[in-house]
């Protein structure tokens, strides 16, 4: 594994607080996901990358996208590994990367829509000002 990798790998752990070498490779996380038929990755497959490093094809895959962040996979997993927040780990390293990384307090009435539901703002205001 390339050492860049290794440490872009590590730093998703860390920032993730999800142990990968506890999954069991059940598949009962994928099972449960409600975007399973839209994700080229599942979460089965995201722990397992992540854990064995492979990490590029995740950075590049729309799947970090397709995940609703619902926490089927969490509450489904036997072994507590959390699969959605390796996936939001990977989704901000990716944002980090493009540099559109932080979303502040003072730009969201701009980006205010009657349609947009309030828990979409707050959830987008915790994911992008990590």
């Amino acid at each position: 594994m390339e050492n860049s990798n290794k440490n872009l790998c590590e730093e998703i752990i860390r920032r993730s607080g999800v142990n990968p070498r506890k999954c069991m490779k059940c598949g009962k996380c994928s099972g449960t996901c409600p975007a399973y038929d839209e994700m080229e990755y599942h979460p089965h497959q995201f722990v397992y990358m992540v854990e064995s490093g492979d990490i590029e094809p995740l950075l590049k895959s729309k799947s970090i996208y397709r995940c609703l962040t619902c926490f089927a996979c969490v509450d489904r997993c036997p072994r507590g590994v959390e699969p959605a927040k390796l996936v939001e780990a990977v989704r901000l390293a990716v944002v980090r990367e493009q540099g559109a990384n932080h979303l502040k307090a003072d730009d969201i009435p701009q980006l205010l829509d009657e349609d947009l539901p309030q828990q979409a703002i707050v959830s987008a205001l915790r994911k992008y000002t990590k």
